[in-house]
């Protein structure tokens, strides 16, 4: 269960949009698995986790916005 961060903390960053928001995660969430982000120390820390924290953070961002 993901508690941080909110939904509504990661809609902030799509203005409200949910198909944006889930799609935006899920393309991150491939890139991270995909080029190996995840190294040892982050076993217990998902992909998609670490997609939610980075769009939370406003390193990533969708392109219409």
């Amino acid at each position: 269960m993901m508690i941080k961060p909110s939904i509504d903390e990661l809609l902030k960053q799509t203005d409200g949009n949910k198909y944006v928001l889930c799609t935006l995660i899920a393309k991150r969430a491939k890139e991270i698995e995909s080029i190996n982000l995840l190294d040892a120390s982050s076993e217990e820390k998902k992909a998609i986790s670490i997609a939610c924290d980075e769009i939370a953070n406003g390193k990533v961002r969708p392109s219409a916005f």
